[in-house]
Protein backbone atom coordinates (compact mmCIF):
# COMPACT_ATOMS: atom_id res chain seq x y z
CA UNK A 1 0.00 0.00 0.00
CA UNK A 2 0.93 3.93 -0.67
CA UNK A 3 -0.64 7.02 0.76
CA UNK A 4 0.24 9.76 -1.00
CA UNK A 5 0.20 13.10 1.13
CA UNK A 6 0.23 15.51 -1.78
CA UNK A 7 0.72 18.66 -0.04
CA UNK A 8 2.90 17.48 3.24
CA UNK A 9 6.78 18.49 3.07
CA UNK A 10 9.12 15.43 3.94
CA UNK A 11 12.33 16.18 5.81
CA UNK A 12 15.10 16.24 3.01
CA UNK A 13 12.26 15.09 0.41
CA UNK A 14 14.23 14.62 -2.77
CA UNK A 15 11.86 13.57 -5.53
CA UNK A 16 9.92 15.54 -7.85
CA UNK A 17 5.93 15.62 -8.23
CA UNK A 18 4.67 14.95 -11.64
CA UNK A 19 1.70 17.26 -12.18
CA UNK A 20 -1.22 16.37 -14.23
CA UNK A 21 -2.46 20.00 -15.49
CA UNK A 22 -5.77 20.83 -17.43
CA UNK A 23 -5.65 22.98 -20.45
CA UNK A 24 -8.81 24.69 -22.25
CA UNK A 25 -10.52 22.70 -24.60
CA UNK A 26 -10.68 25.97 -26.97
CA UNK A 27 -11.82 29.03 -25.03
CA UNK A 28 -8.66 30.43 -23.45
CA UNK A 29 -10.23 31.88 -20.61
CA UNK A 30 -10.82 28.38 -19.06
CA UNK A 31 -7.60 28.49 -17.55
CA UNK A 32 -7.01 28.53 -14.13
CA UNK A 33 -4.81 30.46 -12.15
CA UNK A 34 -3.42 27.72 -10.02
CA UNK A 35 -2.53 25.70 -13.86
CA UNK A 36 -0.58 29.05 -15.03
CA UNK A 37 1.23 29.10 -12.16
CA UNK A 38 2.00 25.52 -11.93
CA UNK A 39 3.32 25.43 -15.55
CA UNK A 40 5.39 28.55 -14.71
CA UNK A 41 7.01 26.97 -11.25
CA UNK A 42 7.93 23.30 -12.74
CA UNK A 43 11.25 21.84 -14.46
CA UNK A 44 9.67 21.28 -17.40
CA UNK A 45 6.32 20.10 -19.63
CA UNK A 46 5.29 17.29 -20.96
CA UNK A 47 3.06 17.77 -23.72
CA UNK A 48 1.04 15.47 -26.29
CA UNK A 49 1.54 17.95 -29.17
CA UNK A 50 4.38 20.83 -28.21
CA UNK A 51 2.91 22.66 -31.14
CA UNK A 52 -0.18 23.02 -29.98
CA UNK A 53 1.45 24.10 -26.52
CA UNK A 54 3.64 26.27 -27.28
CA UNK A 55 0.78 28.32 -28.43
CA UNK A 56 -0.71 28.24 -24.57
CA UNK A 57 2.47 28.51 -22.99
CA UNK A 58 3.16 31.85 -25.50
CA UNK A 59 -0.65 33.55 -24.79
CA UNK A 60 0.36 32.90 -20.61
CA UNK A 61 3.64 34.28 -21.27
CA UNK A 62 5.02 30.66 -19.72
CA UNK A 63 8.98 29.80 -20.71
CA UNK A 64 9.19 26.64 -19.33
CA UNK A 65 11.27 23.81 -20.88
CA UNK A 66 9.04 21.75 -23.17
CA UNK A 67 9.31 18.34 -23.92
CA UNK A 68 7.54 15.44 -26.22
CA UNK A 69 5.22 12.94 -24.72
CA UNK A 70 2.69 10.95 -26.94
CA UNK A 71 1.49 7.27 -27.57
CA UNK A 72 4.07 6.94 -30.19
CA UNK A 73 6.93 7.81 -27.99
CA UNK A 74 5.81 6.96 -24.85
CA UNK A 75 7.91 3.68 -24.39
CA UNK A 76 10.99 5.69 -24.55
CA UNK A 77 10.12 9.25 -22.88
CA UNK A 78 7.66 7.66 -20.08
CA UNK A 79 11.24 5.91 -18.01
CA UNK A 80 13.24 8.97 -18.81
CA UNK A 81 10.43 11.56 -17.19
CA UNK A 82 10.49 8.90 -14.29
CA UNK A 83 14.04 9.26 -13.87
CA UNK A 84 13.61 12.92 -13.72
CA UNK A 85 10.87 12.74 -11.15
CA UNK A 86 12.88 10.52 -8.89
CA UNK A 87 15.72 12.48 -9.33
CA UNK A 88 13.93 15.55 -7.68
CA UNK A 89 12.46 17.53 -11.11
CA UNK A 90 8.89 18.41 -11.13
CA UNK A 91 6.36 17.24 -13.98
CA UNK A 92 3.64 19.25 -15.65
CA UNK A 93 1.37 16.62 -18.09
CA UNK A 94 -0.62 18.41 -20.61
CA UNK A 95 -2.72 16.78 -23.55
CA UNK A 96 -3.96 18.81 -26.18
CA UNK A 97 -7.06 20.03 -24.90
CA UNK A 98 -8.79 18.80 -21.55
CA UNK A 99 -7.52 17.08 -18.35
CA UNK A 100 -4.65 14.66 -19.41
CA UNK A 101 -4.74 10.63 -18.80
CA UNK A 102 -8.33 10.69 -19.83
CA UNK A 103 -8.05 8.80 -23.24
CA UNK A 104 -4.83 9.63 -23.56
CA UNK A 105 -1.31 8.03 -23.09
CA UNK A 106 -0.79 10.25 -19.80
CA UNK A 107 -2.32 7.55 -18.00
CA UNK A 108 0.21 5.40 -18.60
CA UNK A 109 3.05 7.93 -17.26
CA UNK A 110 0.83 8.86 -13.80
CA UNK A 111 0.51 4.37 -13.55
CA UNK A 112 4.03 4.50 -13.27
CA UNK A 113 4.50 7.38 -11.32
CA UNK A 114 2.07 6.26 -8.55
CA UNK A 115 3.72 2.70 -8.74
CA UNK A 116 6.98 4.15 -7.53
CA UNK A 117 5.18 6.38 -4.59
CA UNK A 118 5.93 9.49 -6.55
CA UNK A 119 3.46 12.20 -6.22
CA UNK A 120 0.96 12.52 -8.45
CA UNK A 121 -1.24 15.79 -8.25
CA UNK A 122 -4.20 16.55 -10.62
CA UNK A 123 -5.12 20.44 -10.96
CA UNK A 124 -7.93 20.05 -12.33
CA UNK A 125 -9.47 22.13 -15.85
CA UNK A 126 -11.94 21.69 -18.35
CA UNK A 127 -12.95 18.45 -19.47
CA UNK A 128 -15.16 17.65 -22.50
CA UNK A 129 -16.80 14.53 -21.62
CA UNK A 130 -18.18 16.16 -18.25
CA UNK A 131 -18.88 19.63 -20.24
CA UNK A 132 -20.72 17.44 -22.45
CA UNK A 133 -23.05 15.55 -20.00
CA UNK A 134 -23.98 18.39 -17.87
CA UNK A 135 -25.61 20.46 -20.90
CA UNK A 136 -27.04 17.32 -22.69
CA UNK A 137 -30.29 17.37 -20.68
CA UNK A 138 -29.86 13.63 -19.82
CA UNK A 139 -29.50 11.94 -16.18
CA UNK A 140 -26.50 13.63 -14.49
CA UNK A 141 -26.55 11.02 -11.06
CA UNK A 142 -24.66 8.34 -12.92
CA UNK A 143 -22.80 7.83 -16.40
CA UNK A 144 -19.85 5.61 -17.80
CA UNK A 145 -17.11 7.47 -19.72
CA UNK A 146 -16.20 4.70 -22.50
CA UNK A 147 -13.40 6.52 -24.11
CA UNK A 148 -13.85 6.06 -28.53
CA UNK A 149 -16.02 3.57 -29.98
CA UNK A 150 -13.90 0.94 -32.13
CA UNK A 151 -13.70 1.85 -35.56
CA UNK A 152 -14.64 -1.83 -37.27
CA UNK A 153 -18.70 -2.91 -37.36
CA UNK A 154 -17.42 -6.12 -35.43
CA UNK A 155 -15.18 -5.19 -32.73
CA UNK A 156 -18.75 -1.85 -32.69
CA UNK A 157 -20.85 -4.46 -32.30
CA UNK A 158 -19.14 -6.28 -29.62
CA UNK A 159 -18.55 -2.97 -27.32
CA UNK A 160 -22.02 -2.10 -27.91
CA UNK A 161 -23.31 -5.45 -26.34
CA UNK A 162 -21.27 -5.36 -23.58
CA UNK A 163 -22.82 -1.69 -22.61
CA UNK A 164 -26.48 -2.21 -23.55
CA UNK A 165 -27.77 -2.87 -20.42
CA UNK A 166 -26.00 -0.49 -18.48
CA UNK A 167 -28.47 1.81 -17.28
CA UNK A 168 -26.43 4.58 -16.55
CA UNK A 169 -25.91 7.60 -19.22
CA UNK A 170 -23.17 7.06 -21.68
CA UNK A 171 -20.54 9.16 -23.02
CA UNK A 172 -18.29 8.63 -25.51
CA UNK A 173 -15.98 10.60 -27.90
CA UNK A 174 -16.13 10.12 -31.67
CA UNK A 175 -14.66 11.44 -34.86
CA UNK A 176 -16.31 13.66 -37.28
CA UNK A 177 -15.29 11.06 -39.80
CA UNK A 178 -16.93 8.18 -37.81
CA UNK A 179 -20.15 9.16 -36.68
CA UNK A 180 -22.55 8.97 -39.40
CA UNK A 181 -21.21 5.38 -39.69
CA UNK A 182 -21.36 4.80 -35.92
CA UNK A 183 -24.87 6.21 -34.88
CA UNK A 184 -26.23 3.88 -37.75
CA UNK A 185 -24.98 1.12 -35.61
CA UNK A 186 -26.00 1.92 -32.09
CA UNK A 187 -29.56 2.69 -33.35
CA UNK A 188 -29.68 -1.27 -34.65
CA UNK A 189 -28.43 -2.44 -31.54
CA UNK A 190 -29.63 -0.46 -29.05
CA UNK A 191 -32.60 1.48 -30.81
CA UNK A 192 -33.96 5.02 -31.18
CA UNK A 193 -32.54 6.11 -27.60
CA UNK A 194 -32.48 9.87 -26.75
CA UNK A 195 -28.76 11.30 -27.07
CA UNK A 196 -27.17 14.63 -27.45
CA UNK A 197 -24.15 14.93 -29.84
CA UNK A 198 -22.18 17.92 -28.43
CA UNK A 199 -19.16 19.82 -30.53
CA UNK A 200 -16.47 22.37 -30.35
CA UNK A 201 -17.57 22.85 -26.69
CA UNK A 202 -16.66 26.40 -25.24
CA UNK A 203 -15.77 27.26 -28.45
CA UNK A 204 -17.37 30.00 -31.28
CA UNK A 205 -19.16 27.49 -32.80
CA UNK A 206 -20.42 25.43 -30.16
CA UNK A 207 -23.32 23.16 -30.78
CA UNK A 208 -25.64 20.62 -28.80
CA UNK A 209 -28.16 18.74 -30.79
CA UNK A 210 -30.67 16.98 -28.38
CA UNK A 211 -33.13 14.37 -29.54
CA UNK A 212 -33.23 10.55 -30.78
CA UNK A 213 -30.46 8.76 -32.39
CA UNK A 214 -32.97 8.31 -35.37
CA UNK A 215 -33.20 12.21 -35.69
CA UNK A 216 -29.41 12.85 -34.99
CA UNK A 217 -28.97 10.46 -38.15
CA UNK A 218 -31.02 12.91 -40.39
CA UNK A 219 -29.64 15.94 -38.65
CA UNK A 220 -26.03 14.97 -39.90
CA UNK A 221 -27.47 14.22 -43.33
CA UNK A 222 -28.25 17.52 -43.56
CA UNK A 223 -25.55 19.34 -41.69
CA UNK A 224 -21.96 17.15 -42.54
CA UNK A 225 -20.23 16.94 -39.61
CA UNK A 226 -17.62 19.32 -38.57
CA UNK A 227 -15.07 19.05 -35.53
CA UNK A 228 -14.83 16.02 -32.70
CA UNK A 229 -18.25 15.24 -31.06
CA UNK A 230 -18.84 13.92 -27.93
CA UNK A 231 -21.88 11.69 -27.47
CA UNK A 232 -24.18 11.22 -24.57
CA UNK A 233 -26.53 8.72 -24.69
CA UNK A 234 -29.33 7.36 -22.29
CA UNK A 235 -28.67 4.36 -21.24
CA UNK A 236 -31.48 1.63 -20.63
CA UNK A 237 -34.42 1.88 -18.63
CA UNK A 238 -35.28 0.47 -15.38
CA UNK A 239 -38.35 -1.06 -17.44
CA UNK A 240 -35.95 -2.39 -20.66
CA UNK A 241 -33.10 -3.76 -18.06
CA UNK A 242 -36.00 -5.88 -15.97
CA UNK A 243 -37.78 -6.69 -19.49
CA UNK A 244 -34.18 -7.85 -20.41
CA UNK A 245 -33.14 -9.68 -17.57
CA UNK A 246 -36.25 -11.56 -17.41
CA UNK A 247 -35.61 -12.72 -21.04
CA UNK A 248 -32.29 -13.43 -20.17
CA UNK A 249 -33.69 -15.51 -16.89
CA UNK A 250 -36.28 -17.30 -19.20
CA UNK A 251 -33.72 -18.42 -22.01
CA UNK A 252 -34.23 -22.25 -21.02
CA UNK A 253 -38.05 -22.17 -21.97
CA UNK A 254 -38.30 -23.82 -25.24
CA UNK A 255 -35.90 -26.55 -24.40
CA UNK A 256 -37.23 -29.62 -22.61
CA UNK A 257 -35.98 -31.02 -19.61
CA UNK A 258 -33.49 -33.65 -20.40
CA UNK A 259 -31.62 -30.94 -23.02
CA UNK A 260 -32.05 -28.49 -20.47
CA UNK A 261 -29.90 -30.88 -18.61
CA UNK A 262 -27.70 -31.63 -21.72
CA UNK A 263 -27.19 -28.05 -21.66
CA UNK A 264 -25.22 -27.79 -17.98
CA UNK A 265 -23.46 -30.72 -18.27
CA UNK A 266 -21.86 -30.14 -21.20
CA UNK A 267 -20.39 -27.20 -19.57
CA UNK A 268 -19.51 -28.80 -16.81
CA UNK A 269 -19.64 -32.37 -17.07
CA UNK A 270 -21.04 -33.46 -13.96
CA UNK A 271 -24.89 -34.63 -14.36
CA UNK A 272 -25.53 -33.98 -10.60
CA UNK A 273 -24.83 -30.94 -10.47
CA UNK A 274 -26.33 -30.04 -14.37
CA UNK A 275 -29.86 -31.59 -12.59
CA UNK A 276 -29.55 -28.89 -9.28
CA UNK A 277 -29.41 -26.14 -11.69
CA UNK A 278 -32.03 -26.99 -13.65
CA UNK A 279 -34.47 -27.90 -10.66
CA UNK A 280 -33.47 -23.89 -9.20
CA UNK A 281 -34.43 -23.03 -13.06
CA UNK A 282 -37.75 -24.52 -13.21
CA UNK A 283 -38.69 -24.38 -9.68
CA UNK A 284 -38.65 -28.01 -9.52
CA UNK A 285 -37.96 -30.60 -7.08
CA UNK A 286 -34.44 -32.25 -7.88
CA UNK A 287 -36.05 -35.69 -7.58
CA UNK A 288 -38.54 -34.97 -10.67
CA UNK A 289 -35.59 -33.89 -12.95
CA UNK A 290 -33.89 -36.99 -12.13
CA UNK A 291 -36.67 -39.12 -12.80
CA UNK A 292 -37.32 -37.52 -15.93
CA UNK A 293 -34.20 -37.47 -16.87
CA UNK A 294 -33.52 -40.63 -16.35
CA UNK A 295 -37.05 -42.18 -17.64
CA UNK A 296 -35.65 -41.24 -21.05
Amino acid sequence: MIVQRSFKDGDGEAQGTLYLVGTPIGNLEDMTFRAIRILKEVDLIAAEDTRQTRKLLAHFEIGARLVSYHEHNKEASGPELIRLLEAGQSIALVSDAGMPAISDPGADLAAAAAERGLKVVPVPGANAALSALIVSGLPTDRFQFAGFPPRDRKPLVNWLNQLQRQEETLICYESPHRIAKTLPVILEQWGDRRIAMVRELTKRHEEIVRGTISECIAWLEEHPPIGEYCLVIAGISGEEAAAAQQEEASWWIPLSIEDHVAYYEAQNGDRKESIKRVASDRGLQKRDVYNEVMKK
